[in-house]
């Protein structure tokens, strides 16, 4: 742990030699236009892949990026990063070589965390035909961590939360982002908003 607190002594002192007003103005209050919901992974860390400063994202963590409709931890960043902080753009975040994937891809018990696999599972089960028709593993890996990023985005969209922000005049865009940990680049998926519309007679949305 002494790392630890000597890693924080040290980024005190640089930001205070830059910035002698950060921390006054930190304590204040936030004001992040962005949520990023992305995988636990330590190796994919929000504001250092963004290069946003403390104060500019709002922040989401869990196994693989999911958004859970019974996930009442998710549900209430969701809420609050909405309607509190009134944030702009809402990320969901994957990366290529995702341990959690991996896991769901494969027929091995882990425990716990199945339940919560079962999850990615299923989008194995919505796009079976395009996971299958994959040459090799490495391809249907790297293409699950991509479909399991834009079902995430339809799960925003069909949240009530979302639904109600739609209503207003300028609701939050809704992304969809890869991180590839081979090189640093976030990958933009284009998730449209055709894509989540066309199931509104299915769930609802406005």
């Amino acid at each position: 742990m002494e790392r630890i607190f000597k890693g924080n002594r040290e980024w005190v002192a640089t930001k205070m030699l830059n910035d002698p007003g950060f921390f006054e103005r930190s304590a204040k209050g936030q004001a992040p236009k962005y949520l990023f919901i992305g995988c636990s992974d330590s190796r994919v860390p929000a504001s250092q892949i963004s290069g946003t400063a403390p104060g500019e994202m709002f922040v989401h963590r869990n196994i693989a990026n999911m958004v859970v409709h019974t996930d009442a931890n998710l549900l209430s960043v969701l809420q609050y990063a909405v309607e509190v902080l009134k944030v702009k753009h809402i990320m969901v975040v994957g990366h290529y070589g995702c341990g959690g994937v991996a896991a769901a891809m494969s027929d091995k018990q882990f425990g716990l965390i199945d339940n919560w696999l079962t999850n990615i599972k299923d989008v194995i089960r919505l796009h079976e035909d395009e996971f299958h028709d994959l040459d090799n593993e490495e391809q249907r890996f790297r293409r699950l961590v991509e479909l399991n990023v834009i079902e995430q985005v339809i799960n925003l969209s069909k949240t009530s939360i979302i639904q109600n922000a739609m209503k207003n005049e300028k609701p939050p865009q809704l992304h969809g982002l890869v991180y590839d940990l081979h090189d640093g680049i976030l990958h933009n998926l284009n998730v449209q908003t055709k894509m989540i519309k066309r199931f509104e007679h299915i769930y609802g949305m406005q």
